[in-house]
């Protein structure tokens, strides 16, 4: 938990860079506005993340789950922010599929052929549970 009110500000150059990235190159923010949206960014994730809370709890979950932040969203009446969010979750969990499934074996190069047999036999007969 955070010890000063401070602790919870996002980082400054994170939210330098989503203003950046979010204007016409020929606006020019200045501190003060950025210092003010980084305070109401850091306020809106910490009510979302207490609405979410309320729904994991309510679940009786104590981890919080995207699907969590989607009804907190659709509560609070963020319904702009609900299928953009349901992409990324979209994405993060198939990226995620994909680093874990495995790597293919390297082929042996030093006479072990039958090994590399049994292994491959081994692995589809794990994929049909034989």
């Amino acid at each position: 938990m955070a010890e000063k009110l401070e602790d919870l500000n996002l980082p400054g150059a994170t939210v330098a860079r989503i203003i950046k990235e979010s204007l016409p190159e020929s606006v020019i923010i200045g501190k003060d506005a950025r210092a003010a949206l980084s305070r109401a960014a850091s306020v809106f994730v910490l009510f979302l993340t207490s609405q979410a809370s309320q729904e994991a709890q309510r679940e009786k979950r104590k981890t919080l789950l995207g699907l969590d932040v989607i009804k907190a969203l659709e509560e609070l009446e963020f319904d702009d922010f609900i299928e953009p969010l349901q992409r990324v979750l979209k994405d993060f969990k198939e990226s995620k599929n994909k680093k874990a499934l495995p790597k293919p074996k390297k082929p042996v190069e030093n006479g072990n052929e039958d090994i590399e047999e049994e292994q491959e036999d081994e692995a589809m007969d794990d994929e049909t549970g034989d």
